[in-house]
């Protein structure tokens, strides 16, 4: 029993551990990694701990008397280059994709790695609605970006889940081919509702009951639309589910925080 419950333990962190690799560009030995059939569960703990990554840099950014205007343009610089530029990739080709006029072309288009002027204009819409709704956020950054960061890769979460895959084959074909529900949802959604019980101590229980409903309302409608889009899901509009999610989050909260 003890063996069995040591071989499920090995199991779970190496599929974590194998998220983080594909999800991040942080490194991690290679005898950590490979077990990659079931990461989408692990999409908002790795979410959330992005943001608390980025809400420590932020605290000491603060203490060097950075403005906040210039301390939130580097913390969404760094947080893109924490992801690779993976979701806003994705975001960008979704734009190009969805500039064309003819439904049937759109995957072509999106499958196409050049990118267009609506994918350019997409990203810097992206970057600048971060990076003004964080400088307009001035207290419990910190949790703001880590609810942004969740919620946004519970959106992808939940896009795989409830979405056909647009495509036979895909980079994100993975994670909808071995997922599996409900138990996958529920690993998913708990560190989310951990992390929003924290907002509990800080604002009146009616706030925090918006905040949560805003935030999934958000993501599920972000993913809804893409879907609608392109009847489907494909690894850009994963990606494309995740940044818009995250952008939009940030936006409401600033009337919050």
């Amino acid at each position: 029993m003890i063996k069995s419950f040591r071989q499920r333990l090995e199991q779970l962190s190496c599929s974590f551990f194998s998220a983080v690799v594909f999800y991040t560009i942080l490194p991690l030995p290679d005898d950590w990694v490979g077990n990659w059939e079931r990461m989408a569960r692990w999409c908002s703990l790795i979410g959330l701990i992005i943001g608390l990554s980025l809400g420590l840099g932020d605290i000491g950014l603060n203490y060097g008397f950075i403005p906040p205007f210039t301390r939130s343009a580097l913390i969404i610089a760094v947080w893109l280059a924490l992801t690779g530029g993976l979701h806003l990739d994705g975001a960008m080709d979704t734009a190009d994709g969805l500039a064309v006029n003819d439904p049937t072309r759109r995957l072509e288009v999106m499958r196409d790695s050049a990118t267009g002027a609506f994918g350019a204009i997409a990203a810097m819409v992206i970057l600048l609605l971060k990076t003004a709704a964080l400088s307009e956020i001035t207290e419990y950054t910190w949790l703001c970006l880590m609810l942004a960061a969740g919620w946004g890769r519970w959106g992808q979460f939940m896009a795989i889940a409830l979405y056909p895959y647009a495509r036979e084959t895909g980079k994100g074909a993975i994670h909808k081919k071995n997922l599996r529900l409900p138990q996958d949802m529920v690993v998913s959604l708990i560190p989310l509702l951990a992390c929003s019980s924290v907002l509990g101590w800080l604002l009146s229980w009616w706030k925090v009951i918006l905040i949560v409903f805003g935030c999934s309302a958000i993501a599920l409608v972000t993913g809804y639309y893409f879907y609608r889009q392109i009847q489907g899901h494909t690894g850009d509009t994963y990606g494309a589910v995740v940044e818009w999610s995250e952008a939009l989050i940030l936006c409401m909260l600033t009337g919050y925080f």
